[in-house]
């Protein structure tokens, strides 16, 4: 999968990561970039056309992949942190669930609605934001974990899928980020931009996954060991 010539629909394409994608995806000779936002008003990014999208909205999903025939590359970053623990937060419910709606079933209802029209285009790909906690639990973020879990064997399981048809899917799994969502986070933090350039290359190769940074790959690596990272007390 090239970047060159390609049509992208990007969800979140409003700021951070999102609007990381779509200024690359411009710089590499993309064909055309479709910026998804709840709020379409909020993109100034100038040579993309913005979409009108909330994920959680089926009828908007649904619109979306009607009025945008083309795509050849869907990207979905949308996604959204209540910070909510699983028992001592009386609104851990609502929190997971407005989690799972946008990072779970939103990735769900949207890679649902394309896959039609990658496959009439050639097969294309998938990337899927996802996050190191996909493997890890945190205490202030269980909730946004189970979520981003639930979406790495959502993703897998689109690629089993989507195999048939030529269309390759890319899950992206990265730590804290220099966006909004990580900005009370005190440490290191990967460059949006960073993470893109890792993507492309990515998908460029045919590879099935971005660990993109020490972080992740170094937590990934446990998962095998006798001391996985998600058993110790956090």
């Amino acid at each position: 999968m090239q970047i060159k010539d390609s049509v992208v629909f990007i969800t979140g394409a409003n700021r951070g990561l999102g609007l990381a994608f779509a200024r690359a995806a411009l710089g590499a000779g993309a064909r055309k970039v479709y910026a998804g936002a709840r709020d379409p008003s909020g993109i100034a990014l100038a040579g993309v056309q913005p979409v009108r999208l909330d994920v959680t909205d089926a009828a908007q999903v649904a619109a979306a992949a009607a009025a945008c025939g083309d795509v050849t590359l869907l990207i979905n970053n949308a996604g959204i942190s209540r910070g909510g623990s699983l028992l001592g937060d009386d609104r851990a419910f609502d929190k997971a669930q407005a989690e799972f709606q946008t990072n779970f079933f939103g990735m769900w209802s949207m890679a649902r609605a394309f896959a039609p029209v990658l496959q009439a285009n050639g097969g294309g790909a998938i990337v899927n934001v996802l996050s190191v906690l996909s493997w890890l639990s945190l205490p202030n973020a269980a909730t946004y974990s189970a979520s981003k879990s639930a979406a790495w064997s959502l993703s897998n399981g689109l690629r089993n899928e989507l195999r048939a048809q030529g269309t390759q899917v890319v899950s992206v799994h990265v730590a804290f980020m220099d966006t909004d969502m990580a900005a009370r986070v005190p440490g290191p933090k990967t460059a949006p931009q960073d993470v893109v350039q890792q993507t492309f290359a990515a998908l460029a190769s045919g590879a099935h996954e971005v660990l993109a940074d020490a972080v992740t790959r170094e937590l990934k690596k446990s998962l095998s060991t006798d001391a996985p990272a998600y058993a110790a007390a956090r």
